[in-house]
């Protein structure tokens, strides 16, 4: 299964330490084999710190009870967290529940037609009110008792694959071929990963050999740009980023179902009260607390306050992170920052590099549910199982879009710095893989969660999860990018909200058996090969500015016609104050271009994307011009 436990190692249970490997006489492989037990024992010289400092504690983490769940309710909270709970009613409108299925491929439908019907076998098993049987809903025969029949009457190739590929992978030994490090490869964001995933079944998985511990021998992939560019996190809407994690929970799931692993989850914590106001407090509370002092706060103050702190003084500190500062100092120092840091009374430059990352892991461990969630730790922590490395990023990819916004931004803060100390691995002696092995225990490893695992896995799983770290560290661009086979769905989703179909009882039968692979097609007009359109600017300008469209027209070059027009024309600017410089090498970095309304709520587009392809997809789009947030405000 794609995840077998609750926790990857216990606290209390250490494996001995690794004898460093053979003389060098032996050759290359036994020096690396050297290197990688020694960067293993930072791992438990790690797990061994955090020990003693929750020993000397005493304190423990009240989570939900994670006791085996009856056959029915991990199925029923699936549906629910899916956005589908209206299906689990006797009396439930199928309408909104419609909307988000005619938005599916057919490998996700295939997922929530197995959980429902799970589910719905439970009830009937236990005797409960009876639940509408799920082809009523899908128009599909989805029960494993009726398989051989559907077969039979109607074949469908994916329908067999999905069938057997659960049977046939429990005994399958996959046929892996090692990716040769350093090579660049196409990461397709077009295509649902778990359709990718259907049409790979019969084929070979290719696998990235674990010896690898240079993050420079890693495999670069490439996302290609399409015509409607590529969405990073933030380019959409709060609005439509809502639709992004049930979307992608499904989705993940399909992929999970595809693979052959079984997506198990924690339920939610119960979190402990605290009197503290930094250390032990829930991500939602810090975020509040500091929105009143500095508001759209997004990642907590005294994370960012301890990050700038290493930044400017611990790069090049050798072992930064990897050696550890005194208990007894950074328990003072956490009782004076709980004093005095709102007050600004905290003197950051009278403390030691090591005592503050020490506070650094310190904050991450003592948050009272994991950063990564409990709900989705095992799952994370389980990435590990995937033979292959793109599936890996895929399942990392769609896991990072479940988590809730604090999570997410929080945990891309500290790998963007991790990134940073990787950077200066000459000075600080930290390579991708030591960092790594360091933060994995304070990312997987924690008190409110139970400890089990098998005897003798220790090091597999330490090992697997300091990669799914390295993963994260290495990859993190890729990972926060939204594919664009989910902005497709949310325009979908969109289009049918704002449309609100009144489904009939031969719809609903019949819709799912018409859903179409999920790839974003551009419809092309051949009868328009051109347009004219307005583009706004109410911020900066009086006057909106008329573009002409063709099939080359890019966002970028709208956005330098609009530099352009600003210096050369003297248009009537808003603000009289120098906003643009005009100058031979002009830059449109500091400008934005945003599509706005009809099927999509609020998009900031990527400079590559093709405008008359947008404009076909979405017609109904305002397109306006905004100042680049991250660069500073000009009037």
């Amino acid at each position: 299964s794609l995840s077998t436990r609750n926790c990857p190692w216990k606290m209390n249970q250490l494996p001995p330490k690794s004898p460093l490997a053979s003389p060098v006489s032996e050759g290359t492989n036994s020096r690396v084999e050297a290197l990688d037990n020694l960067s293993m024992d930072s791992f438990w010289l790690e797990v061994e710190n955090i020990k003693q400092s929750t020993e000397a504690e005493q304190e423990e983490c009240s989570l939900a009870d994670v006791k085996t769940q009856e056959e029915g309710e991990a199925e029923a909270e699936w549906l629910q967290d899916a956005g589908l709970s209206d299906l689990l009613g006797d009396r439930a409108s199928d309408n909104d529940n419609l909307v988000l299925l005619s938005t599916l491929t057919r490998t996700q439908a295939a997922a929530v037609q197995r959980r429902l019907d799970t589910y719905s076998r439970s009830r009937r098993r236990k005797n409960k009110h009876p639940v509408r049987d799920v082809r009523d809903i899908f128009g599909v025969v989805s029960s494993e008792e009726t398989a051989a029949e559907k077969e039979e009457s109607s074949p469908d190739p994916l329908w067999h694959n999905l069938r057997t590929s659960n049977t046939q992978r429990k005994s399958q030994d996959y046929s892996c071929t090692v990716r040769n490090p350093g090579k660049e490869e196409v990461f397709n964001m077009d295509v649902a990963y778990s359709e990718q995933a259907a049409v790979l079944l019969k084929g070979s998985f290719l696998s990235e050999s674990r010896k690898f511990k240079d993050g420079n021998a890693l495999t670069r992939f490439k996302i290609p740009k399409g015509r409607l560019g590529v969405t990073r996190i933030g380019d959409l809407s709060a609005q439509d980023m809502k639709k992004i994690p049930t979307l992608a929970l499904i989705e993940l799931t399909a992929l999970c179902d595809i693979l052959g692993f079984e997506l198990k989850r924690n339920k939610a914590a119960k979190l402990k009260t605290t009197e503290k106001r930094l250390f032990g407090v829930p991500l939602n509370t810090l975020l509040e607390n500091d929105q009143k002092l500095l508001p759209n706060t997004k990642v907590p103050l005294l994370l960012q306050a301890l990050l700038s702190c290493l930044e400017k003084r611990g790069l090049e500190t050798e072992g930064i992170l990897r050696v550890s500062g005194s208990q007894t100092r950074i328990k003072s120092l956490e009782q004076r920052l709980e004093r005095d840091f709102y007050s600004g009374l905290f003197r950051w430059d009278e403390v030691h590099q090591n005592d503050v990352s020490g506070l650094l892991k310190r904050f991450i461990r003592e948050l009272p549910a994991p950063l990564l969630t409990a709900e989705y730790l095992p799952a994370f922590a389980a990435v590990q199982n995937i033979p292959d490395l793109k599936q890996r990023l895929q399942a990392l990819n769609l896991l990072i879009l479940i988590l809730p916004e604090p999570n997410r931004n929080t945990l891309k803060a500290l790998l963007e710095f991790l990134s940073k100390v990787v950077a200066r691995e000459n000075n600080n002696k930290m390579n991708l893989w030591n960092v790594s092995t360091v933060m994995a225990p304070n990312l997987f490893m924690h008190k409110g969660l139970p400890n089990k695992i098998p005897e003798g896995k220790e090091k597999q799983l330490a090992e697997g999860a300091a990669d799914v770290v390295r993963m994260m560290i290495h990859y993190q661009d890729l990972l926060w990018t939204v594919s664009s086979f989910l902005v497709a769905q949310v325009r979908k989703l969109n289009e049918s909200n704002s449309k609100r179909y009144q489904f009939c009882d031969k719809r609903i039968k019949n819709l799912l058996r018409k859903i179409h692979a999920d790839k974003e097609k551009v419809e092309k007009n051949q009868g328009e090969p051109s347009k004219v359109v307005k583009v706004h600017a109410s911020l900066l300008l009086k006057d909106s500015l008329e573009v002409h469209l063709n099939n080359a027209t890019r966002v970028a070059d709208v956005l330098r016609q609009f530099q352009k027009n600003m210096c050369q024309n003297g248009w009537n600017i808003v603000n009289t104050v120098n906003l643009l410089k005009c100058n031979s090498s002009m830059e449109c970095t500091n400008l934005l271009l945003y599509e706005v309304g009809g099927n999509i709520g609020e998009h900031c587009l990527d400079p590559d994307t093709y405008l008359l392809d947008l404009y076909h997809i979405n017609p109904h789009a305002e397109w306006i011009i905004k100042q680049n947030p991250s660069y500073p405000r000009m009037f």
